[in-house]
């Protein structure tokens, strides 16, 4: 089991009245939340605000569900580095006696695990994963390479929390940059600063900061201090509830490690191709914006509902 989160007084305090005001909807699941509709106008509206500043790059356009073939997680390491985020799909595989079986377990609420089989399917962790395949099976790129915009479709990450910003199943718009390594570094250092200001544009007092993955175990602690040398992630952080800033959008670097893992090359004499990506996470910038400006969008400054089209 994962471990839980208790939210602090700030954070327990936020999530009764976005519960209260039918912004979220409560499954009994922490970290599970359904969304209201004033909750989903705010979501859609900074979602637009994403496709029209990508847009200046003329990205390709790619949509994945929130399903990866298992393999995806095992061919990248994801077990590795973090086993205690993952999400994997079972499903029945027995037969009819067993399936009673089953069915009266699961009326008393008792353990019914034994009857499911691992099927070949896992949860996506990040949206940017499908992506790395997909350019691969091409063969080798043009000059210059490829940006992918991969949406935001839903990823899952296994952190049940008591705050609401730290969600287990959320909206993640992803960005994808592939090409010649300082190609891809030069554009990762553009969408910082611009990402920063798509915030600031919405009234969000957001910064950026150097950071690390919440990598596991020993071992983890170690990949995690080598990538906060190296500068390979940033994230943009914006003060939602509780003592410190929330990471509302972050920047990966990976270097050649899914160039190398699904044999994406250039079409160059110096065939190597490195990959960034760029994530939003849509409902905790959601959240930063009720915050900052109230729970009700229609009272929200003038200058900040022109800017979402609210």
């Amino acid at each position: 089991m994962a471990e839980f989160r208790p939210g602090d007084a700030e954070q327990t305090a936020f999530l009764a009245e976005l519960l209260e005001a039918r912004l979220l909807i409560d499954s009994g699941v922490p970290g599970v939340y359904g969304r209201g509709e004033g909750f989903e106008r705010v979501r859609h509206a900074f979602d637009a605000k994403v496709t029209a500043a990508a847009d200046l790059d003329d990205p390709e356009r790619m949509a994945f569900p929130p399903v990866l073939p298992k393999r995806r997680i095992e061919e990248i390491g994801y077990l590795k580095s973090f086993p205690h985020l993952a999400g994997t799909i079972f499903s029945f595989d027995g037969d009819e006696e067993q399936a009673a079986t089953q069915e009266a377990r699961a009326e008393a609420h008792e353990d019914w695990s034994e009857f499911q089989a691992q099927t070949d399917l896992c949860l996506t962790p990040a949206a940017c994963y499908p992506v790395y395949p997909a350019i691969a099976a091409r063969g080798p790129l043009s000059s210059g390479g490829v940006m992918v915009d991969a949406g935001g479709s839903y990823v899952f990450r296994h952190e049940p929390s008591g705050d609401p910003a730290r969600l287990q199943m959320f909206h993640q718009r992803e960005i994808v940059r592939i090409g010649e390594p300082d190609t891809v570094a030069a554009w990762r250092d553009s969408w910082r600063d611009r990402s920063v200001e798509l915030l600031r544009s919405v009234g969000l007092d957001a910064s950026f900061d150097v950071a690390s993955d919440p990598f596991f175990g020993r071992s983890g602690r170690l990949l995690a201090r080598s990538q906060k040398a190296q500068a390979l992630k940033f994230e943009v952080l914006v003060q939602i509830a509780g003592p410190e800033p929330t990471a509302v959008a972050s920047f990966n670097y990976h270097q050649d490690h899914f160039s190398g893992t699904y044999g994406i090359v250039m079409d160059a004499e110096d065939p190597t191709a490195h990959t960034a990506c760029l994530g939003f996470g849509l409902e905790r910038i959601t959240l930063a914006l009720l915050r900052a400006h109230g729970l009700d969008p229609d009272a929200w400054p003038t200058e900040v509902r022109g800017e979402l089209g609210l």
